[in-house]
């Protein structure tokens, strides 16, 4: 493999509402499909043909590849979901800031720490990175469309040297990032073009 395309899931209505949405199954709203229209129309994304094309099997990846592609029948990869945020999931900063539950995990090292019934980032980013591992022993260029964390863990990762944050590596809806492997090193390009 030379080439790894990491797409993030188009909006949905809990990303509008400002929720956390890890394992929850919800699907692209109607104003992320017409956003991902919309990206599609005016900026160039790899052609599927000859990719191997995985998702996190979630909904709202699924359905960003038949957006973005007219692509049905990923192959599903469950370990590059979202991190999941147990009981806090489908709930807002709004809803959660007075719960003793939420304060302690948003003002500790939540790196660490898991949300209670979830799992810590750092859980996430190991599960994700060993999928991304396995991925990359493929001999064909591989498309995978997953959810903002995953990407940010992937790319402070292979792009430590970067010092970037978590924030500053995740993308847009519907974008993500082009990882070239070459014999002289990895570099990257942001996606669409």
């Amino acid at each position: 493999m030379s080439r790894l395309y990491l797409l993030r899931h188009g909006m949905t209505s809990a990303n509008e509402l400002h929720q956390y949405c890890g394992w929850s199954d919800v699907p692209l709203s109607e104003r992320g499909v017409r956003l991902l229209q919309e990206k599609k129309s005016r900026k160039q994304y790899p052609a599927a043909d000859g990719l191997r094309i995985v998702s996190s099997g979630m909904k709202r990846t699924d359905q960003t590849l038949e957006v973005l592609f007219g692509y049905t029948g990923a192959e599903h990869c469950p370990e590059l979901r979202e991190m999941n945020f147990g009981q806090f999931e489908l709930h807002s900063y709004e809803e959660l800031r007075v719960t003793e539950a939420y304060q302690a995990w948003i003002s500790g090292d939540n790196e660490s720490h898991a949300c209670p019934d979830g799992e810590s980032g750092a859980a996430m980013k190991a599960r994700v990175l060993a999928a991304v591992q396995r991925l990359c022993s493929s001999e064909q260029d591989v498309l995978v469309c997953l959810h903002g964390g995953p990407i940010a863990a992937v790319m402070q990762y292979y792009f430590a040297a970067e010092h970037k944050n978590r924030y500053e590596w995740q993308p847009d809806f519907g974008e993500g990032y082009d990882i070239c492997f070459s014999p002289s090193g990895l570099t990257y390009r942001r996606l669409p073009w």
